[in-house]
Formats: structure tokens, C-alpha cells, sequence
């Protein structure tokens, strides 16, 4: 008996039950949410691997008033999956999943011509001499790469052959030109002593299938995202968009790290000849961490800053809609959240920002869960950097997901000669009386309740005619004397004046609440025709089952690279961090050895055994 020598109050106040993984070995295990010092935490105990905690929220005060913005869920026309040993063990989607899919994601494969030391996706990680050699740009890099671009450029004359060709060129970035890519592509199907790597690329069948069950679930989808690995190197790219297109999907984006855009002036032209066909738009989701060069060689192993520039220049010239997307880490890029917003609004391509605190699942550098960054920590430090513009009030939660997973604010922008004036939209807008689905008691406008619902939802993106009429409607109703802005005359001109600011945080085995996946709505579509929540996705082992199934290889379960687990784990295959005893052959903590995610909480047996 454990004996407190004195009563004493405890130094946390309990404020719910739910369920989580343990990160080590993805059993589903019992979790309790606290709070202390205003920050809000997530404690577990595994039966084998002890007790874990993370921090989820920087302001508590924020976490419990935010509730209040949960709107219903909306039910999928088809479910995927059946109810067999409950949430997060059954994905999906199963019906008893809160939210239909805002965003459906498909990735087309695992290939990428980066090789980044934060990835959740576990993508690219060739290692050995052929990928060091892929990634020197001196002896030749440059003028090898400029030259697979041109090469891309060129449909006659070989049509589809020379396109097809170009986009495997589109992969290389050394001084071996393509020879320098067959060796990479060798080495990365070597473990070593005989090993394989698993990778794989999606077919045309398969992208197929997946769009047809997205479709099938939703009936008109308001967003699929093209991803990977690295999207624009697959041979198919552009006829997967077209596929997308040929479907009642009113929003098409193309998640990328930028180098094709940047090297291939034709591939950027015929994104843009794409864009409004059959009235589905075309987006790009670039990746864009910062300015400094450090920042790019800690998250993406290389300085990139020349080839972000001229990505977001092509975009412009071919009439296409950017949004920055930086995965910001603490002690890395988070003195860059304001110069990032500022550039944004200043580049003519780009429509909205979207900061993602750094999800530690897949590959990611070292940290301390204690003190990692979170939603409301990222929304402070657009804050203090910018503090002409923000102050605290301008981000709302979005009510389609948990409202701590996601905050938007809109702004419209007045760009002067000698200064650029900023308001967020929230100010001029009580976002109160229309998004409080628990203690509101003011009955909202229905038109302008549907246009706000749009705007704070996964499924909005500048540039997509559904976001763009819904802001219409809100600044119409808009009331400001002293903004600054003329706000009839930017209600006529949003395509220019508007400007978007997400804030996310993904969850990953060390943050993993049950509650709040059950209501996710950015989904992952897999090849197999599931529709998967996107943190269950990386978080419980689906990731490993579905790159196993598809490249035959055995995937041991990704753990998270945690100080407090370095001792009992080691590097994988591809970067990211796995147990230890996942390498001794019994199959232990790899991908379909137990199934996903096996409860230990709750097997169907008495609470209390006779």
C-alpha cells in the first residue's frame, strides 16, 4: 500500500477520461487530460513501457473555453468500416466516427527527391553514397537539374514518353544526373545484407479507387490533396489531377515541396491550364519553414531558399493559388512565424499561411513532449511578431474538428505605398453568435451561420469559389468605422484583399486523444479504399500497415524521437526511430503482427472478477 505521509492537494486539476497509445508499442491504453501551471497535459501509463506525457495545449484557459465551438457532425453518404474493437483500432472510416471528410488525402507514393530530417510521412531516406551524391548541387547539380527541367518542358516530339521521362529527371539534383537517380533508386531497395527498402507508387487504377470511394463517402468532395513523398515526381501526376477532375471534387491541391515548380516552367503551365477546368480549382501547398539558411538545412537537409522563390514566382506567372505551409519546431523556426505571414501577404501568388507545430510522428528531430509547441503557443507568437497587425481574439477555432485541433482568422488586407494595413476579419464580425453551438443563446443569422461555417472549416482554401463566396457574404456584413479599410469597396476586390492564417496541430502517439480523432476530418484515402483519419493515420500504425501491404516489406511501428526514449530505440531504415526489439525477428511492434493498435483497456472482460 502506497501510504501520503499528510493530506495535501494535488498539484493538477483532472479534467477528463479518454483513451490513447502508448507510443512505444501502439497499445491502446487508458489517458487522463490535466491541467497545470495554464498548460494542459496528456498522462498514460503502458502495462510494459510505463508512464508518458505530453504537452497539448499551451493555454488552458483557451482549452476549456474553446469547447463551446463544436459543431455536429455531419454523417458520410457510405461508411468503410464496421465496428469491431472500437476507436482507434477500426479506421475507417466506421460509423461510429463523428465527422464526415472535409479534406481527403492521397498519397502517390513514398519517392521523394528530398530526403528531410522532419517527415512524418517517413519519406525519401535513400542513404549511402548514391543519395549523398543526389544532393550535392556543386559539379554539375544545378545545370543537371535545370537541364531535367527543360527536358520536362518538352511534350512534342516524344509527347507522354519525354513528359513521363522528365518527371523521373525531376528527381534529381546532382552531379550524377539520371545515372546518380537508378543508383539512388538501387540503394533505396537495400537495407543491407540483402534487405529491402519498402516503397511504392500508386497506379492509375488504384488513384482511381481511391477518388471513386472519396466520392462514393462525400457524393460532391470539397477538397482531395495530392501528397506523398514528393507528388510531382510521379510519372502520373498530372492525370491524376485530371482524374480528380473528372469528378464532382470542387478543389483540387497539390501538396509539394517546390523543387519541380521551381525547375519546370511547363509542369508549373499546365497546373494552371488545370486550374478552374470543370470548375474545380487547382492549388499548390507549398512547403515554405522560413528564410534562414539554418532553417532549412535543420528541416529539410538542405538550403532550398532559391528554389521557394522562383516555385512562388512560376505560380504567379501561371495564375495559381499558394498557401505556405511551415511545420514549425521549437528552437528551430519559431523566431520566423511573422516574417513568414509578412512575406505572404506580400507575394502575389500566395493567398494563406499555414503553421503547423512539428508532428512527431515519422521522422523529426530530438524533443521533450513537455515542451513541445502547440496551437495556442503558435497564435502567440503571431502575436508578439507582428504585433501591428494580431492581438489575442483574432484566431477562432474551427467547430467541423475538435476545436483545439484548428484556428483560422481571416484578414483583409490594403496594400498602401508606404504602408500595408492589416485587420482580421473576427474583428469587424461577432464570430461569438454564430460559432458558440453550446452557450449561445442569440439566434444567428442562418446565411451568415452557413458562410462562417465554410470559411472555419478543413475544407476551405483561398482561391476555391466556395471559400471566396463565403467571404463575400461575411464582409457584407461586416461593421467597421475605424479599420481603416473601406470595407464595401474590398468586399468587391477579395482576391486580392483577403488573406487566410491556419494554425494546426496534427496529433501524434504521444499527444493521441481519442476524443478528438473521433471527430477528425482531414482523412487519408488508402489504395485498399479506406478512409483513414489523418492522426490515427500516423500515430497508431496504420501508416506501417499500409506501406507494408503495399510494398511487401515488413514495416516495424515508427516511435517517436523522444529524449526520453533514445536508450530504447534505434534508427530505421528510413530515419525515424523504432524499438529496439523490433529488430530481433519476432515480429514484435511491426505492421501486422497484432493488428492496429490492440486494446489492453477494454477486452470484454468484468471490471471486477468474482
Amino acid at each position: 500500500m502506497h501510504v501520503v505521509q499528510g493530506e495535501r492537494d494535488r498539484d493538477e486539476v483532472f479534467v477528463e477520461y479518454t483513451k490513447s497509445v502508448c507510443p512505444m508499442c501502439k497499445v491502446v491504453v487508458d489517458a487522463q487530460v490535466n491541467i497545470r501551471d495554464n498548460k494542459v497535459y496528456l498522462r498514460k501509463r503502458c502495462r510494459e513501457h510505463g508512464w508518458f506525457e505530453a504537452l497539448v495545449y499551451g493555454d488552458a484557459q483557451a482549452y476549456t473555453e474553446l469547447s463551446r465551438f463544436n459543431k455536429p457532425g455531419t454523417l458520410p453518404l457510405a461508411f468503410q468500416t464496421e465496428v469491431r474493437d472500437g476507436c482507434p483500432s477500426d479506421c475507417g472510416l466506421c460509423p461510429e466516427h463523428k465527422q464526415h471528410a472535409c479534406l481527403g488525402i492521397i498519397e502517390v507514393n513514398t519517392g521523394c527527391n528530398l530526403d528531410c530530417p522532419i517527415c512524418f510521412a517517413d519519406s525519401g531516406h535513400q542513404g549511402g553514397t548514391a543519395a549523398r551524391s543526389a544532393s550535392v548541387e556543386g559539379g554539375g547539380g544545378r545545370r543537371a537539374e535545370e537541364a531535367a527541367a527543360r527536358s520536362a518542358s518538352v511534350e512534342g516530339g516524344g509527347g507522354r514518353r519525354a513528359e513521363e521521362a522528365a518527371a523521373r529527371s525531376a528527381s534529381v539534383e546532382g552531379g550524377g544526373g539520371r545515372r546518380a537517380e537508378e543508383a539512388a533508386a538501387r540503394s533505396a531497395s537495400v537495407e543491407g545484407g540483402g534487405g529491402r527498402r519498402a516503397g511504392y507508387s500508386i497506379t492509375h487504377q488504384q488513384c482511381e479507387l481511391m477518388l471513386d470511394t472519396f466520392v462514393a463517402a462525400e457524393g460532391e468532395p470539397e477538397v482531395v490533396m495530392f501528397s506523398g513523398g514528393e507528388p510531382t515526381i510521379h510519372k502520373n501526376i498530372l492525370d491524376f489531377i485530371d482524374l480528380a477532375q473528372q469528378r464532382p471534387i470542387k478543389v483540387v491541391n497539390l501538396n509539394t515541396n517546390g523543387i519541380r515548380l521551381a525547375t519546370d516552367e511547363r509542369f508549373v503551365a499546365a497546373l494552371g491550364e488545370r486550374n478552374g477546368r470543370n470548375g474545380t480549382s487547382v492549388n499548390v501547398y507549398l512547403q515554405f519553414d522560413g528564410f534562414d539558411e539554418a532553417t532549412h538545412r535543420a528541416i529539410r537537409g538542405r538550403d532550398l531558399r532559391e528554389h521557394k522563390r522562383r516555385a512562388l514566382d512560376n505560380c504567379a506567372e501561371a495564375g495559381l493559388t499558394v498557401t505556405l505551409v511551415a511545420a514549425v519546431e521549437r528552437g528551430l523556426n519559431d523566431h520566423e512565424v511573422g516574417d513568414i505571414i509578412r512575406f505572404g501577404i506580400d507575394h502575389p501568388a500566395v493567398r494563406s499561411v499555414s503553421f503547423q507545430p512539428v508532428t512527431h510522428s515519422g521522422r523529426h528531430v530530438e524533443f521533450d513532449p513537455l515542451t513541445r509547441l502547440t496551437n495556442s503557443d503558435v497564435i502567440e507568437l503571431v502575436n508578439e511578431q507582428c504585433p501591428d497587425w494580431f492581438r489575442p481574439g483574432d484566431f477562432f477555432p474551427v467547430p467541423c474538428c475538435f476545436p483545439t485541433c484548428r484556428s483560422i482568422t481571416y484578414l483583409l488586407v490594403d496594400r498602401k505605398p508606404e504602408r500595408t494595413d492589416v485587420v482580421p476579419i473576427p474583428r469587424l464580425i461577432d464570430i461569438d453568435d454564430h460559432l458558440d453551438y453550446v452557450s449561445n443563446r442569440v439566434l444567428p443569422d442562418p446565411g451568415l451561420r452557413s458562410a462562417l461555417e465554410k470559411l472555419w472549416s478543413a475544407s476551405a482554401f483561398m482561391g476555391a469559389p466556395a471559400t471566396m463566396a463565403s467571404l463575400e457574404t461575411a464582409t457584407a456584413a461586416a461593421e467597421c468605422e475605424a479599420c481603416g479599410i473601406d470595407l464595401p469597396e474590398a468586399a468587391k476586390d477579395l482576391g486580392d484583399r483577403a488573406f487566410m492564417i491556419v494554425v494546426q496541430d496534427f496529433l501524434d502517439p504521444y499527444t493521441l486523444n481519442v476524443k478528438q480523432l473521433m471527430k477528425c476530418c482531414v482523412e487519408e484515402i488508402t489504395p485498399d479504399g479506406r478512409i483513414i483519419p489523418f492522426c490515427a493515420y500516423n500515430s497508431v500504425g496504420y501508416r506501417e500497415q499500409v506501406r507494408a501491404q503495399m510494398s511487401g516489406v515488413e514495416v516495424a511501428d515508427v516511435v517517436p524521437n523522444a529524449r526520453e526514449l533514445a536508450d530504447v530505440t534505434v534508427e530505421s531504415p528510413y530515419g525515424s526511430r523504432i524499438a529496439r526489439n523490433a529488430l530481433d525477428g519476432d515480429g514484435a511492434g511491426a505492421s501486422g503482427g497484432t493488428g492496429i493498435a490492440p486494446d489492453s483497456t477494454n477486452v470484454g472482460g468484468k471490471a471486477v472478477e468474482p
